[in-house]
């Protein structure tokens, strides 16, 4: 009886791929950072004045960014680079408008306990962040497997300190001028800080909008 030859090599094609990428901006920190005290030192006032804390723990939120002109220029970039980055990804936007549809500014405060439960921006197609006051002693975004099924079954890792195929989790190490974007459908989380540091960033969400549906240059 002859002997059955299975393959000896087999070929490799990753799909469904879940990019993230980042890139350091530093020149804009100093001027957002100062113009952003404002809502910071509203948010605090606030969350002062209301007993009944979110699940987010100790965050100061700001009032939306979007509409004043301090924050136009990362408006208009933030913008452009999600259009870009959604192309890139293979999506088909002839006829869509990309619109900075929300954007954020937050920061955990000095006590401790600031976090995020993990979460998703179901009405974007493209979020991000951009870190004012961040180092290695403060918290830093996770990001989850969003596949579902992948989850439900999970094997152990063989190597939790390497990214590989079975990593369920990926944490971010930040820092001041570090900006992030990623899909919306991304779930991600912030880790619970200590309040050794100062913990600031601005948050923004995407969402391309057929032409015509809205009114705006």
């Amino acid at each position: 009886m002859k002997k059955t030859v299975y393959p000896q090599h087999l070929h490799k094609q990753d799909h469904f791929k879940c990019p993230i990428w980042f890139s350091d901006a530093p020149k804009f920190v100093t001027k957002l950072n100062k113009v952003s005290n404002k809502y910071i030192n509203a948010a605090k006032k606030n969350l002062k004045n209301n007993k009944n804390k979110s699940d987010l723990g100790n965050v100061y939120h700001s009032t939306p960014l979007i509409g004043d002109p301090n924050f136009k220029n990362l408006q208009d970039y933030v913008g452009a680079t999600s259009h870009n980055l959604l192309t890139e990804m293979g999506f088909n936007l002839n006829g869509y408008q990309i619109f900075t549809t929300e954007m954020w500014v937050q920061e955990f405060a000095k006590d401790g306990g600031g976090h995020h439960t993990l979460h998703t921006h179901w009405n974007g197609h493209m979020s991000g962040f951009y870190f004012l006051k961040a180092s290695d002693k403060t918290s830093m975004p996770m990001f989850e497997d969003p596949r579902p099924g992948n989850v439900m079954n999970l094997l152990p890792e063989l190597d939790k300190t390497k990214i590989t195929y079975a990593s369920s989790q990926i944490h971010y190490k930040v820092k001041p001028g570090r900006m992030m974007f990623f899909p919306s459908y991304m779930p991600h989380q912030y880790l619970i800080d200590l309040g050794v540091e100062r913990f600031r960033f601005i948050h923004w969400n995407c969402q391309a909008i057929p032409k015509g549906v809205l009114n705006v240059v």
